[in-house]
């Protein structure tokens, strides 16, 4: 009998515990996931990683799964299949779709990045001038990428004439680029962080200048979704973009080793001293979008690279109300 008594004690303080435990997991049940697709892994979307670091996400009722696409184009492909929910990655992206005549085209909805985060490498230290890359080669990324062509946009400003006063390399893919360029290709490489420092502290080659401050300000990269995506979760939009507004204000208002610190967890093999240096570094050229606000000027300009670079003819700028939906940044952003 008192066997009974102790087995039936026992399953009432299970099926006890089971229900709070029901109930301290229902938020956690609760959370809604959201596949993002991020063009590359760095710290130039330290804005992202804060979000995810600070709760931010998780306080808006969500749960991201982060994959890398290596690339705009395999992003792009990601969201238009249906196998990510938001992209990551140039504007760019969502311009070639749009001409292929897509219905269910994707629609930027929310802007992280708002100069080129890329660095211009070389093999050797000191003064730099774009006359430099004379006879020389230089390792672009892919062709018809934002990085390529502002690389080739920025080259044509300073007089130097892209495959005519120099070679822009458009056959490395953009997670190899390092790595050709260490291993002994091309003269000069442009690399996002924190691979330029990394790079740079392993003495295989010296960061000469920011392609951001050369170019200026331009929409580099960009939240989007599908159409549809957007329709059928619009309360899910609104939401992944207030974290991402609150993690630029975050951002705004703490110190280079305090991002560093948030984001240390994304680049397990990188130092929180390099990282702070990586985030000195991007907050000197001012990277990072004060708000995930898009501005129509800021689009242009990146049509007026895409159109030096060959890639976009001027009677096909898009118009700006339709690829791009600032309600919700706004509302962010508020």
């Amino acid at each position: 009998m008192r066997g009974k008594k102790v087995f039936a004690a026992v399953l009432a303080m299970t099926m006890l515990l089971s229900t709070l435990l029901m109930a301290c997991g229902g938020k956690e049940e609760a959370y809604t996931t959201v596949r993002v697709n991020e063009v590359t892994h760095s710290v130039f979307y330290a804005p992202q990683y804060v979000a995810m670091r600070q709760g931010f996400f998780a306080e808006e009722g969500l749960q991201v799964e982060l994959t890398n696409g290596g690339g705009a184009d395999k992003v792009m492909t990601a969201v238009v299949s249906g196998q990510s929910d938001i992209g990551l990655a140039g504007p760019e992206a969502c311009i070639y779709v749009r001409q292929q005549g897509k219905e269910d085209v994707p629609v930027i909805f929310a802007q992280l990045t708002q100069k080129d985060g890329s660095f211009l490498v070389g093999r050797d230290e000191g003064n730099f001038s774009w006359e430099d890359l004379r006879g020389k080669t230089v390792i672009g990324g892919r062709k018809g990428g934002v990085p390529e062509m502002t690389l080739e946009y920025v080259m044509a400003q300073n007089g130097v004439e892209p495959h005519v006063d120099a070679t822009v390399d458009t056959s490395v893919q953009f997670n190899m680029m390092a790595g050709a360029f260490t291993g002994g290709q091309g003269d000069y490489v442009t690399l996002f962080e924190p691979t330029a420092t990394e790079l740079e502290m392993a003495g295989k080659g010296h960061v000469l200048c920011s392609m951001g401050e050369e170019s200026g300000l331009i929409p580099y990269t960009a939240y989007f979704a599908n159409r549809s995506y957007m329709e059928e979760n619009s309360d899910v939009v609104q939401r992944f973009t207030n974290a991402i507004a609150r993690a630029q204000r975050w951002m705004a208002e703490h110190s280079d080793r305090e991002v560093a610190q948030a984001i240390a967890d994304q680049f397990p093999d990188t130092s929180v001293e390099v990282l702070e240096r990586v985030v000195e570094r991007y907050r000197a050229i001012d990277a990072w979008s004060a708000t995930p606000v898009m501005e129509q000027a800021s689009l242009e300009r990146l049509e007026t690279v895409m159109e030096h670079a060959g890639e976009l003819e001027h009677t096909a700028w898009v118009d700006f109300e339709e690829m791009v939906d600032n309600s919700f940044a706004c509302k962010a952003a508020a």
